[in-house]
């Protein structure tokens, strides 16, 4: 959103817009209760400017797309984007997601998880701040309905090899990435992380899994 109602923080431009807060949200957080229909529900993990969000939410209109994002600046991007392409069916949570998939989702509510270039917290005295972790895991495994997938995709390579140990060592069954449907060619997911780290000639890793 250009012009009136921004505010400038160094260079960077922030629209002057949020999405919901915590405690706007109404619990259980099911599509009823978040777009007021039925509709299948999906959830992005760290949705960073909502690229995804948007891009996948236009290309399948009878969905859901639940985001949750605990980083404000992202946050307020997200729902910016959501607003200036008018998707109905996106909703943008400011929240720590263990908090909100603990305290909000109820178990089979899910028809997928998307966790995309989450945060590698690098250093060995942060890795346990990261969210691919066996009880973290175990926890989302809960909130997917049978036959539900999750998909995560990162360029961190030490971090992708933790995550597929997790993973394959799951409750969840290995099984085939499927490319969402809004990746342009040679994409994989099609979000603005992965045109970036495209552009910089990184490598990246996927895996996805499924609730039996």
């Amino acid at each position: 959103m250009a012009g009136r109602g921004e505010a400038r923080r160094g260079r960077t431009i922030l629209p002057n817009v949020s999405g919901l807060e915590l405690e706007d949200v109404e619990k259980p957080a099911t599509s009823a209760t978040l777009f007021g229909n039925e509709a299948p529900l999906e959830l992005e993990i760290g949705s960073g400017k909502g690229t995804f969000l948007v891009s996948e939410s236009k290309l399948r209109p009878g969905v859901n797309f639940l985001g949750v994002e605990y980083t404000r600046l992202y946050w307020r991007f997200a729902e910016a984007r959501r607003r200036r392409n008018v998707c109905e069916n996106v909703r943008v949570v400011l929240a720590h997601a263990v908090t909100f998939i603990r305290d909000y989702l109820e178990d089979e509510s899910l028809h997928a998880a998307h966790v995309y270039f989450p945060d590698p917290w690098p250093k060995t005295r942060h890795r346990k701040r990261r969210f691919v972790q066996p009880d973290r895991i175990e926890l989302l495994a809960r909130k997917l309905k049978p036959g539900a997938r999750l998909q995560i995709v990162t360029d961190h390579a030490v971090y992708f090899d933790q995550i597929q140990k997790v993973v394959t060592d799951s409750s969840l069954t290995v099984v085939d990435f499927d490319m969402p449907a809004s990746a342009l060619e040679r994409e994989i997911v099609g979000s603005n992380f992965e045109r970036k780290y495209r552009r910089e000639g990184r490598r990246l890793h996927a895996i996805a899994a499924r609730r039996v």
